[in-house]
């Protein structure tokens, strides 16, 4: 298990990067390393592992390989995992094992928590996984999971912004947002909307 491949998955502010070893029919294992490392951490782990699985290892956006977020873009926990989700989705995983060392431990427990259907196994390395007040744990799991599913079915979509006239443009907006007057969406639209040649 020596040798591996590199890795590339677009996503909307560049690419995430990872490398590969072993067979790609092996049964999937998705590695996520600790804070301010890169993939390289599980340079001389992999080798030592079982022979049949077929091992990724990300780099974090704005780690290793992998693009920076965008000037001002924070870095959460909840973000590595859209990330993460990005990346299963891209390699067509549908269930796959997990294992993150300290960081990646923590964004690799809550990538379990919020999509258990998807992991088989979870291995941590020196990490406590993730931690909630069993009180908040149905409401946060239930709004966490909307927003990443939404944002990545948007991203799928791909859509150009429709072209519409203006006062379909005006009928839309008062449509959306019931407490606005005629003449303040008017207001709104004409700095809100951009005028093309299709509309």
């Amino acid at each position: 298990l020596g040798m591996f491949t590199e890795l590339k998955f677009t996503v909307p502010w560049g690419h995430v990067a990872a490398k590969a070893w072993g067979p790609l029919e092996g049964r999937p294992v998705l590695c996520l390393h600790g804070w301010l490392d890169n993939a390289n951490t599980f340079d001389k782990l992999i080798p030592l592992l079982p022979k049949g699985c077929y091992y990724v290892a990300v780099d974090f956006s704005g780690h290793g390989l992998s693009s920076h977020r965008p000037a001002g873009c924070p870095y959460h926990f909840l973000d590595y995992v859209t990330d993460m989700r990005r990346v299963v989705a891209a390699l067509q995983w549908r269930r796959f094992t997990l294992m993150g060392h300290s960081m990646g431990g923590a964004v690799a427990g809550l990538f379990c928590f919020l999509y258990p259907e998807m992991v088989d196994k979870l291995i941590l390395l020196e990490s406590l996984g993730f931690l909630l007040a069993p009180e908040d744990t149905e409401a946060w799991l239930k709004s966490k999971r909307r927003v990443i599913d939404r944002l990545l079915s948007l991203e799928a979509k791909q859509e150009t912004p429709k072209a519409r006239s203006p006062e379909a443009a005006l009928r839309r907006l008062l449509e959306v947002n019931s407490h606005l007057t005629a003449e303040s969406g008017a207001i709104l639209l004409q700095r809100g909307a951009t005028e093309t040649p299709a509309g």
